[in-house]
């Protein structure tokens, strides 16, 4: 895929999908910048990476929701790399509720740190990606951000609005080099799912076509096709990893 040497920020790069987005560069040759809000357990899975795949891969907290943080973060990026190839955008937060009972902070977590943060991460590398005439970004939406779901409305809207920024985005550096779309799991098998009832699961994926779960490496597969050059022609897409469950 022609990504070595490559250097990307995967934010929310600590677990879950994020976690498996950065295994999957890393294979390639990437060297990730593991962004999560714990110095501790971005050391430890850029460490984790570095040894296993013999990249120069750092860890950097960052409070995603905060353009104060984020334009420190990638500052330091470029003062270390001299680039930034690959932008992941994947941090996200759930804070479930139905909208009678929501609170306004409820509300305005899950925005800040699902969709400001797309935002404050993408203005800030777009700089030096228009220096370099060349960049990939992915932003991490949900299959919930398509269709909707009772009791996520926070969260829905927020990767809903993911959608929209993205193609507005790819409208804007479309001629720069640049591209910008948006992967949108469905039901993914992690620790997250994986405290949900089972009753709850299965229910689920009676929904989806093909049956099961999505795996982490479903969606990272998506994920390196867009960071790559095989990729040059294809912008401002939702690509659905849903296994069918909204066509």
């Amino acid at each position: 895929m022609n990504l070595k040497d490559q250097v990307a920020i995967v934010t929310g790069g600590s677990r879950g999908i994020g976690l498996g987005i950065a295994e999957a560069l890393s294979r390639e040759g990437v060297h990730v910048v593991v962004v999560a809000t714990q110095q501790a357990k971005c050391d430890e899975v850029a460490a984790s990476l570095a040894t296993q795949y013999g990249t120069q891969s750092i860890g950097l907290a960052c409070d995603v929701s905060s353009s104060v943080s984020v334009q420190a973060m990638v500052k330091a990026v470029v003062e270390k790399f001299g680039h930034v190839d690959i932008l992941i955008n994947n941090a996200g937060i759930t804070r479930d509720n139905l909208v009678l009972r929501m609170s306004d902070d409820e509300w305005q977590q899950v925005v800040n740190v699902n969709l400001n943060s797309v935002f404050n991460c993408t203005k800030a590398v777009l700089r030096p990606m228009l220096k370099q005439k060349k960049g990939r970004i992915v932003n991490i939406s949900s299959v919930v951000g398509v269709m909707g779901n009772p009791g996520q409305a926070n969260y829905a809207a927020s990767k809903a609005g993911i959608i929209g920024f993205s193609k507005s985005i790819a409208k804007e550096i479309g001629a720069k080099g640049i591209t910008c779309n948006v992967v949108a799991p469905g039901f993914i098998d992690t620790d997250m799912i994986a405290t949900l009832p089972a009753e709850y699961i299965d229910n689920i994926i009676a929904l989806v076509p093909q049956r099961r779960l999505g795996s982490v490496e479903d969606v990272s597969g998506v994920v390196l096709f867009l960071s790559s050059d095989m990729s040059a022609y294809v912008t401002g897409q939702v690509i659905g990893v849903d296994g069918g469950m909204h066509m």
